[in-house]
């Protein structure tokens, strides 16, 4: 039971407040220790984030010839041809001569659907043929008419089966169905695979067709039909692909298409990675280089409570700075990243006049106080690129077994993994649990330390109230001694 000074008049809870603050003192420090060791976690897993971001445009776009080497391509008469190419095609000028364009095969029915639901499921079989002279892999294509389905209901299952490939629809007005095959070419059948497929078919209103014949009211497709640098030729689709360009006849006509060096998307893919990199290291550096305020320690919750928001921010602005200060694994990390790109790449593929950053027109900045940003001299930059586009992939991207024969992209997501599992043995990941990293493990032993700290603190709170509760009994018995004394003596005076 406590007692609160109405013996004595003195104010105990405060009293004791007081003494208390004194002995949680060691408590707030552990709890301050806590607090900069989560905010150093913190930054650590942002400079994580950071290089993952630059690992990830690494391998995106410099190490992929889909993005590095790509090839641009003109069509002097997009509306005849358009044409793409990839990294593989030449360079090559090539004159095309459209004659006829491919088209899908049509059936119309001759008169007015008639169909009407089944009582019982029906099994239809479809021999396929597609525009290319190909079927499917099972083949006729065997479909089953729940009993009781609508007309809506059995169109929506001819469109949806991709066997078939094909696209049905009925006219509300003549009440007539119009089949479509999805893909172009000469080749393309629907042939009655049964007589109840027949029979289902006369039902749609597709007259005269018979077990084992095609389908009735047919419109062939047709194939592609092109002249290309003088030699006739024909496709079933009007897309296809000659020499790693891949044409898209549109209607017939004469185009001339060219296939050059994307010179503007090899640049913009390197300048990208600088910007990248120059962004990177400026953050790291940053970090490595901020003041450390050891003066501005992390608040207290009662010290939360005695300022405003906006002074809580501040504080703890300084109080989190410099906690990478100096910080070995980044410092190093940094170091590496340099001698990776400034380092020659010794390797068959690549060319000696290209075998360096430099030779590209990639240098850094004389500027000290920059650490290390790169700069571009655009113009040299441009004109490695044009001279030998594979020669500047190669720099970035040669396969080797050792640091000098790999290219420059490959070390430098070396490094990046280097760093990376570094830092999270030493911080973490946010999925992982503390004891699986340094910090964490610090963090572990603190939360006991302070555990135990407070569980301290109780004992020493409820001695200090057991103290003044006695003081406040024998005080209590004093008082009412002296009443007594005080009664007894006047008592005797009367």
């Amino acid at each position: 039971m406590r007692i609160g000074g109405l013996a004595s008049g003195m104010d105990i809870d405060k009293i004791v407040g007081d003494l208390m603050k004194a002995e949680r003192m060691p408590l707030d420090k552990l709890k301050q220790k806590k607090q900069i060791l989560e905010w150093q976690r913190d930054d650590y897993r942002s400079m994580n984030t950071l290089l993952q971001d630059l690992d990830s445009y690494v391998f995106n776009n410099l190490t992929l010839q889909s993005s590095m080497l790509k090839k641009k391509v003109v069509s002097s008469d997009e509306s005849v041809v358009a044409a793409t190419a990839n990294s593989s095609a030449v360079n090559i000028s090539t004159n095309l001569t459209v004659t006829e364009v491919a088209t899908s095969a049509t059936w119309i029915s001759a008169a007015a659907s008639s169909y009407t639901p089944s009582r019982t499921d029906t099994t239809l079989k479809i021999n396929v043929t597609n525009g290319d002279g190909t079927s499917p892999t099972t083949n006729p294509v065997t479909i089953t008419i729940a009993a009781n389905s609508s007309l809506d209901a059995v169109i929506s299952q001819l469109n949806s089966n991709s066997d078939l490939g094909i696209t049905v629809f009925r006219d509300t007005q003549t009440g007539k169905i119009s089949i479509t095959k999805k893909d172009t070419g000469a080749s393309a059948s629907l042939k009655m695979g049964d007589a109840t497929t027949a029979s289902f078919f006369q039902s749609l209103g597709f007259t005269g067709v018979t077990d084992g014949a095609e389908l009735t009211g047919k419109t062939a497709g047709k194939n592609a039909q092109f002249t290309i640098n003088g030699l006739s030729t024909s496709r079933s689709t009007n897309t296809f692909m000659i020499n790693n360009v891949t044409y898209t006849l549109k209607k017939t006509g004469t185009a001339s298409v060219t296939t050059t060096n994307d010179t503007d998307a090899m640049f913009n893919v390197i300048k990208g990675f600088v910007d990248k990199y120059n962004e990177v290291i400026g953050k790291i550096n940053g970090k490595l280089s901020e003041e450390r305020y050891r003066d501005y320690t992390p608040l207290t919750d009662e010290q939360k409570e005695a300022m405003t928001e906006k002074q809580v921010e501040l504080w703890e602005q300084k109080a989190k700075s410099g906690l990478l200060r100096r910080d070995s694994i980044l410092s190093s990390g940094l170091g590496q990243m340099r001698l990776d790109l400034y380092s020659k790449v010794s390797n068959s593929p690549v060319n000696t006049n290209y075998d360096t950053l430099s030779e590209i027109g990639i240098t850094t900045s004389s500027n000290y106080l920059e650490n290390g940003k790169l700069i571009i001299d655009e113009t040299k930059l441009r004109a490695a690129i044009e001279n030998d586009p594979n020669a500047v992939y190669q720099l970035f991207n040669a396969s080797g077994s050792n640091f000098d024969t790999k290219g420059i992209a490959q070390r430098l997501r070396d490094t990046i993994k280097n760093t990376i599992g570094k830092i999270e043995k030493k911080a973490g990941k946010t999925v992982w649990t503390n004891s699986q990293f340094e910090i964490g493990k610090s963090l572990n032993d603190l939360d006991k330390r302070i555990d135990a700290f407070e569980d301290r603190l109780k004992k020493v709170e409820d001695r200090y109230w057991k103290q003044f509760s006695a003081m406040e009994k024998a005080v209590q018995r004093a008082n009412s001694q002296s009443m007594y004394l005080m009664n007894a003596f006047g008592g005797g005076a009367q």
